[in-house]
């Protein structure tokens, strides 16, 4: 079985959504414009590309990946779309590493598009015949998980399970901002950015993370469930609302050198899990165990772990959980300061991943989020 490398990896900056730089830019146009910049950076015939697997959330169906790529010229290239909510952009580039590996393909450009700023809404008829707003849910109807509640969901049954304090969540939000803050400004993620046309300009930088905060002035944000006995989550320890769009090649290793390609990272290995919806932000904490033993290494052996904060809970509970160096979890800010463009985001985290890696010249690193439903996805890279 061949291995499937990592030949390339490319995201927009991410933009607050409704209110931030990407607002009049859709999921298609940051779809169109990842896919072009990373052809650009793959210098191939669009007709050795065998697919592109693309995420797609909240843009009411359809095929975003077959679309972009014909309107940006590359009608050679077929597309696939692909869901696992939270966890989608992740399980994208899964599925291109797993069709490499197989030998099905032998290159395929993954990831995600996300605007929350344009997603369409979506009317249904019920049962007495009136159309109203409608949203598929990740898990039926439940007191306990309200599919609709991921706050409390996610973040408070997260924090009530792991025995966490608004105090723990509040100041790894906090540290999630300064680091983020710090990346940007020492030059980290240039590379990883494609610059997206705004206006008479272009958008280069992320702009959810927040300079100037404090632990005081977050521990003054009201909770956004103050009936609980013992309230964690706020808007400031909680993932933001983003657009965004990245993506993935991914190709054999044969490949790769017949065509001039410098491997950048091997994908080891991937896993996903299920759990009681009420769990959801405990599932990385079962995925990442599952995904490192496939890869044959121990937790000890990573160096660089990011775990999305959809709530900040969610990477305290698994470093507690799992005895993991919370050091070297997040060092670069993750949802709650870069923001989570939900689609995206599983991709985001692997093109940031490898280029952590590659620059630090460390050799394993770990992606891990929890998704709506119940469900978590792990990935293990390695440095090439």
């Amino acid at each position: 079985m061949t291995d499937a490398v990592i030949v390339s990896a490319v995201r927009t900056p991410i933009g607050r959504a409704y209110k931030g730089s990407l607002i009049g830019v859709d999921a298609f146009e940051l779809g169109q414009l990842v896919l072009e910049a990373s052809m650009a950076r793959l210098g191939l015939a669009p007709d050795t590309v065998d697919d592109l697997v693309l995420a797609e959330n909240y843009q009411g169906g359809g095929v975003i990946a077959r679309n972009i790529a014909v309107r940006a010229g590359l009608s050679a290239i077929p597309g696939l779309a692909q869901n696992r909510w939270c966890a989608g952009g992740l399980s994208a580039v899964a599925t291109a590493a797993g069709s490499v590996k197989a030998g099905m393909d032998r290159m395929v450009l993954a990831g995600g598009t996300e605007s929350m700023s344009t997603a369409p809404a979506t009317l249904k008829r019920d049962a007495e015949g009136t159309m109203g707003p409608w949203l598929s849910l990740a898990n039926p109807e439940c007191s306990e998980a309200p599919p609709l509640d991921m706050a409390l969901t996610v973040g408070e049954n997260t924090a009530r399970l792991a025995g966490l304090t608004r105090a723990d969540v509040d100041a790894w939000a906090f540290r999630s901002h300064e680091r983020a803050i710090a990346s940007i400004d020492n030059g980290w993620f240039d590379d990883e950015i494609v610059p997206v046309p705004v206006g008479d300009g272009f958008f280069k930088v992320d702009e959810h993370p927040r300079r100037g905060g404090s632990l005081e002035k977050m521990a003054s944000l009201p909770f956004l469930h103050p009936e609980l006995d013992a309230p964690t989550v706020t808007a400031a320890n909680s993932a933001g609302l983003n657009d965004a769009a990245a993506m993935v090649g991914v190709a054999s290793a044969e490949f790769a050198a017949a065509n001039g390609l410098t491997p950048l990272a091997r994908i080891r290995s991937w896993a996903s899990v299920g759990v009681d919806p009420v769990e959801t932000g405990l599932a990385p904490s079962v995925a990442i165990p599952k995904a490192l033993d496939r890869a044959g290494v121990g937790l000890g052996d990573v160096a660089r772990f990011e775990i999305n904060e959809a709530f900040a809970s969610v990477p305290v509970a698994a470093v507690r959980k799992l005895g993991l160096d919370e050091d070297i979890v997040n060092v670069n800010g993750s949802g709650c300061s870069l923001g989570h463009p939900i689609a995206a985001t599983g991709a985001r985290m692997v093109v940031t991943m490898v280029n952590e890696l590659r620059r630090n010249g460390l050799s394993v690193g770990c992606v891990s989020m929890c998704a709506g439903g119940g469900m978590a996805t792990a990935m293990v890279l390695e440095l090439l």
